[in-house]
């Protein structure tokens, strides 16, 4: 990436921040109210739903404009793309200057330390590199 995009990236990240901290938490209409309702968000299809009309008190309903920029949709929040591997052969696939590396959760114990001591060396940043321990240590 060249300085300009750079710039227009990291602002998009801070704009992206400012918005996620302003989104309310969408709640399940009377989700509150009964047990076996969650409070996870589920349309309003009532008749006469105040919530699925918009009423000030009733609480907010998602919609696009509370989404974050298009350019850095789905980005870790230093800008980088994130990249699933599975095995060592994945990590050369990976630009350690626009990407950071995740490794599935199918992997086990032995291969997900040779994962995270090859990426090291290729300086490769591993997400959640911290489930990697060593019995004993």
């Amino acid at each position: 990436m060249d300085k300009m995009t750079e710039g227009i990236i990291s602002r998009l990240l801070k704009l992206r921040k400012k918005k996620k901290a302003k989104k309310p938490s969408f709640r399940r209409q009377e989700g509150n109210k009964y047990k076996r309702l969650k409070e996870t968000w589920r349309r309003p299809r009532g008749r006469h739903s105040k919530l699925r009309k918009g009423k000030k008190s009733r609480g907010k309903k998602p919609s696009a404009g509370y989404s974050s920029p298009k350019a850095v949709r789905g980005l870790t929040s230093r800008g980088l793309e994130l990249v699933y591997v599975s095995n060592v052969n994945d990590l050369k696939a990976v630009d350690p200057k626009r990407q950071e590396a995740v490794i599935r959760s199918a992997v086990g114990r032995k291969k997900r330390l040779e994962i995270a001591k090859e990426a090291e060396n290729l300086g490769i940043t591993v997400q959640n590199a911290y489930r990697v321990k060593v019995r004993g240590a």
